[in-house]
């Protein structure tokens, strides 16, 4: 599927689209769709190419075959392939039902050049919370045994180092210790990648970068003790993997304030 030899990859990332079951439907004051379709328009018409698109959950907010149909529809004009993770508000069944045909995928591994990415899914049922069950771990060594020479991105849509915002630390990975131990073990695992929090995340775990990115809808207030909203514009992440294991990345936004937000709303 992915051919590259000697390049750098591009992807972009983005995460919790929130997309509603009707298109037009708000959440907070917010018309998630429309901002979900400014991101890609800005993102595809101000950069060259991108090799992939990573989805890192929270696709719909109200998860149903009319919301991932549409989001299907907008992901294959594209023309690019599209891996699709879920996050706490997904329903994984039902995407694994739409989100599984021409260049988009729900698939758990791609291997691009002499780079892997891997996916796990984080999702606890009924929950708001991520943990990594045991055949996620499983399936993470697998990889990385299998394919020692790949350097590793490895993607998942909660958080699995601490933002510093209170209420949102309590949803982190319940297991994160033991799922950067078992990254840690790895030295071709170069980038561990999120979504969930809403903000811009950019730490290291040893030799490993860890990102979280901004949402293409409403972004949430670092360093809150409780849930909080502000009116910083939706955004994206551009990775870029350097075939010698290096990488850069960026996050950019749209040039807007959401003023049209509901601040003391909760979704």
């Amino acid at each position: 599927m992915y051919d590259f030899v000697n390049k750098s990859i591009a992807i972009l990332q983005i995460t919790d689209l929130h997309i509603m079951a009707s298109a037009g439907d708000k959440l907070m004051g917010i018309d998630t769709e429309y901002y979900f379709k400014r991101v890609l328009n800005q993102a595809f018409n101000t950069y060259q190419s991108f090799d992939l698109v990573l989805l890192t959950g929270d696709l719909a907010q109200e998860p149903c075959q009319a919301s991932y149909s549409r989001l299907n529809g907008y992901l294959q004009q594209l023309g690019v392939p599209c891996i699709c993770l879920p996050g706490n508000h997904d329903d994984f069944l039902i995407m694994e039902q739409v989100l599984n045909q021409g260049s988009v995928s729900c698939r758990k591994q791609a291997l691009l050049g002499n780079w892997q990415i891997i996916c796990l899914n984080s999702q606890i049922p009924d929950s708001a919370d991520g943990i990594l069950a045991p055949q996620e771990l499983e399936f993470l060594e697998n990889c990385l045994i299998t394919h020692p020479e790949h350097f590793a991105l490895i993607a998942l849509h909660h958080h699995c180092l601490p933002t510093m915002s209170f209420w949102m630390d309590n949803m982190m990975i319940k297991n994160s210790s033991r799922f950067l131990h078992v990254a840690g073990l790895y030295p071709q695992v170069k980038i561990i990648t999120c979504g969930h929090i809403h903000q811009i995340l950019d730490e290291q775990y040893g030799n490993i970068k860890v990102f979280g990115s901004p949402s293409t809808c409403f972004q949430f207030t670092p360093l809150s003790t409780n849930f909080s909203l502000d009116t910083t514009a939706p955004g994206y992440r551009i990775i870029s993997l350097n075939p010698d294991g290096s990488s850069t990345s960026k996050v950019i936004r749209l040039p807007i304030e959401l003023t049209e937000i509901e601040l003391n709303g909760h979704y």
